[in-house]
């Protein structure tokens, strides 16, 4: 994604990046706000961070680094500048930790990352709900401690808070539209689906990280920031319809994580997919199976997939996808580098994990 896009220099800018964690750590650990009578919980906090902050790709807050690069003039290429870039990309990485520790107790997910889900570790259970608000809060400790004198403190503020908003209005469509109690199949549709996707997914994982960066190099206009939208929430979808196909057709060992959509009665790709193409017959199959946890029942519902052909409808999807979102990088990218658009849609496209 950067100007020099090959993969060692994409391998140093994500050790760069990991290797500026310790310091986010120390920032948020070890400042005035923290007296004595606190210190067990700011213990806490740094055993929540360490473990639920570190082991994934960094896409999001490598994004933020890569395009801040892209973007950013000759005034703006000093140390201080980039130092910036590195946290705002933490915070990012910050408020996915976040959602994901809240996301796992609400799916009553077993792994996260090849690891235990924070909540099911020894000793955590429900008091992981608390730890999620202490990775949020740490978001904004971060912005004030880095940015609040530069001119785009404010937008990167309400970014932050908007997006936090819209990715919590998804949350609660996704658990509205599936609750575990009471399976309903005319809730499955592709509109509401893609309503899910968009303000679940796409918001916080796509067009968060490039439009801080635009921010922060003082590209705050509408018609900018919409052109980057259409492109950035097409690709959260496409994200998205990879993760739920890799959730049931995966390979845990690769993905790190055990797919659960199916036992969740989840909204996800397939199974709408699925209800398109389906038979009254596989119809009432899938109604007997979906959403139970009997690991039969869950065997079944992946058959089905396999019958209806699932696996080549998603092949061919990726295909036809990745080429439309070339064609609305082409269109939109009007006065923002295309490279960014095509450097995030190549890291995704065909990926296992």
């Amino acid at each position: 994604m950067s100007r020099n896009g090959t993969p060692e220099a994409s391998a140093a800018a994500k050790e760069e990046f990991v290797g500026f964690f310790p310091q986010i750590v120390r920032d948020l650990t070890e400042d005035e706000l923290h007296s004595p009578e606190v210190a067990d919980a700011v213990g806490r906090l740094k055993e929540v961070i360490e473990y639920n902050a570190v082991g994934g790709k960094y896409n999001r807050g490598l994004t933020v680094v890569a395009a801040f690069r892209e973007l950013a003039g000759p005034g703006q290429q000093d140390q201080k500048s980039f130092q910036r870039a590195q946290v705002v990309g933490w915070c990012v990485e910050l408020l996915q930790a976040f959602f994901l520790v809240a996301d796992d107790i609400m799916d009553s997910s077993l792994t996260r990352r090849g690891h235990p889900c924070w909540y099911k570790k020894e000793g955590i259970n429900l008091d992981a709900v608390n730890d999620s608000f202490l990775i949020e809060a740490s978001i904004y400790r971060l912005l004030k401690r880095y940015c609040r004198g530069q001119p785009f403190y404010l937008n990167l503020l309400e970014l932050f808070l908007q997006t936090s908003y819209q990715t919590e209005l998804g949350q609660a469509l996704d658990l509205m539209t599936a609750p575990q109690s009471q399976v309903d199949l005319n809730r499955f549709t592709e509109q509401r689906y893609k309503t899910i996707v968009k303000y679940k997914t796409a918001f916080y994982s796509f067009y968060l990280p490039v439009a801080a960066a635009m921010y922060m190099v003082g590209i705050d206009g509408e018609e900018d920031h919409a052109h980057a939208k259409a492109i950035l929430l097409e690709m959260g979808e496409f994200f998205q319809i990879q993760d739920d196909f890799l959730d049931c057709f995966g390979d845990p060992a690769v993905t790190g994580k055990i797919g659960t959509d199916i036992q969740d009665n989840k909204c996800s790709w397939l199974v709408v997919e699925c209800l398109k193409r389906a038979s009254p017959e596989q119809r009432r199959l899938l109604e007997e199976n979906y959403g139970q946890k009997d690991l039969d029942k869950v065997a079944r519902v992946k058959q089905l997939y396999e019958d209806l052909g699932l696996p080549a409808v998603y092949q061919e999807y990726e295909e036809s996808s990745y080429q439309r979102l070339s064609a609305l990088i082409n269109q939109h990218a009007v006065r923002l580098p295309a490279q960014i658009f095509f450097g995030l849609a190549q890291k995704i496209y065909k990926r296992q994990k």
